[in-house]
């Protein structure tokens, strides 16, 4: 499986660029990195790993190194998306919408 994001500036409708994040699966001791990216100039972060078991995974955005570089205040310093991979061999998406006061995410293709 592959997994990709994409995170979007709601208040502007732009791609954020430059968002740093990270990608863990929970195990038995708790959660272990899987790796760590950081958006491009269309918000996108493709390939963040080649294969993905199922489980449990996380990813984490640094919305406040995002926001301090943009210099805006936000009420979230980090997103963190919990999902679960119950289809190991189908692609998987999650986007993330962002503003300073709000966030949303969905399931994507």
């Amino acid at each position: 499986m592959t997994l990709s994001t994409h995170v979007l500036d709601a208040t502007t409708g732009r791609p954020a660029r430059g968002v740093p994040l990270t990608l863990d699966r929970r195990g038995a001791d708790g959660w272990q990195p899987l790796g760590s990216g950081v958006t491009d100039d269309d918000g996108r972060c493709r390939d963040l790993v080649r294969a993905l078991d199922a489980g449990v995974h996380r990813l984490v955005f640094d919305t406040g190194a995002w926001f301090a570089a943009a210099g805006q205040a936000g009420f979230y310093p980090e997103v963190a998306v919990v999902f679960e991979v119950t289809e190991p061999d189908r692609h998987h998406h999650v986007p993330l919408l962002l503003s300073p006061f709000a966030y949303s995410t969905y399931r994507g293709s």
